[in-house]
């Protein structure tokens, strides 16, 4: 892909007594909605996402923004575990797309954690909602949890071994520990090698503060020890009635089984899977992750203006 183009626009908007910061590339075009960009965590940040500012240079709007906690927004270390909560970034979600002005003309792009988060505010059929795209994310943390003992039972002799025992002792952040851990990383959260420098961005920025991962997740990806343990968005799938493509790796530690529900129980859902991905095919598989992504867009884009056009007829 080429370099990401320069933002239009960048700031914060209040969210109570915190504030979110966002950025804007692009102008929005005639039949074209804004395409907000809800990043994964929960606990990460936006970087790792920039790629999806190319379509600014289609007529779309393109808005990406850091949940509470990290990146640009507010951070709040000493906060009390139970102010985390997915209520509240939905919340958050929700009042970005009012104070920037879309929340009646937008597309919803949600990756990994922000997947279910997208998928849970489009199951209250909003009505600016105009397409949905779910990306690499589970359907539920139980499931997620399961596949994980699935994933880490194929990885080389003796890692997961060593992954149990450090877990066991409560020392997940020893050299030996980290080291197992990358193996897992490298078959299911990103098989480029080195990583790409946005990803490696959002990592470090989460490393920086971990507050909101380790809280609501836990020490890492397949170790989910946080209050989202037990969260699910699968009851609330059949009512979502937005256009929704789902993209999903082949290797992605977000396995089929994870993924699933969200096909079998929104209406009219398309599931496409990238063959030679994991859980980023924006940074491992960029041209057919774009080119998917981009007829999916233009699908939305088109089917909106008939709208319009018919029901202005």
């Amino acid at each position: 892909m080429a370099s990401t183009p320069t933002a239009t626009a960048k700031g914060t908007v209040p969210f109570g007594e915190y504030k979110t910061w966002y950025r804007v590339t692009g102008q929005p075009a005639e039949g074209r909605p804004a395409l907000v960009v809800v990043h994964g965590g929960p606990g990460s940040t936006h970087d790792y996402l920039t790629g999806l500012s190319v379509y600014a240079e289609q007529g779309w709007s393109v808005v990406h923004y850091d949940q509470i906690g990290n990146g640009g927004s507010t951070h709040l270390p000493d906060a009390d575990p139970g102010f985390w909560t997915p209520q509240l970034f939905r919340d958050e979600l929700e009042n970005l797309l009012r104070r920037l002005d879309i929340a009646d003309d937008y597309v919803l792009f949600g990756q990994s954690w922000g997947g279910l988060l997208a998928a849970w505010h489009a199951s209250a059929e909003p009505a600016g909602l105009r397409g949905l795209v779910i990306a690499n994310a589970p359907a539920s943390y139980p499931l997620w949890l399961s596949e994980m003992d699935v994933l880490r039972a194929q990885l080389p002799p003796g890692v997961d071994e060593t992954l149990r025992r450090h877990e066991a002792a409560g020392t997940t952040d020893s050299d030996e520990y980290l080291e197992a851990m990358l193996v897992f990383y490298s078959r299911h959260v990103c098989r480029v090698e080195p990583w790409p420098s946005e990803l490696m961005a959002s990592y470090l920025e989460a490393v920086t503060d971990p507050t909101v991962y380790r809280t609501m997740n836990g020490p890492n990806e397949f170790h989910v020890i946080g209050s989202i343990r037990d969260w699910s968005v699968i009851d609330c799938l059949p009512d979502i009635s937005a256009p929704t493509l789902i993209m999903s790796g082949r290797h992605d530690e977000a396995t089929p089984v994870t993924v699933r529900p969200y096909q079998e129980l929104i209406p009219g859902a398309r599931w496409e899977i990238l063959e030679n991905s994991s859980h980023n095919p924006h940074l491992e598989e960029p041209e057919l992750f774009y080119e998917v992504l981009g007829g999916f867009l233009d699908s939305v884009r088109v089917s909106d203006t008939r709208t319009t056009t018919v029901s202005g007829g």
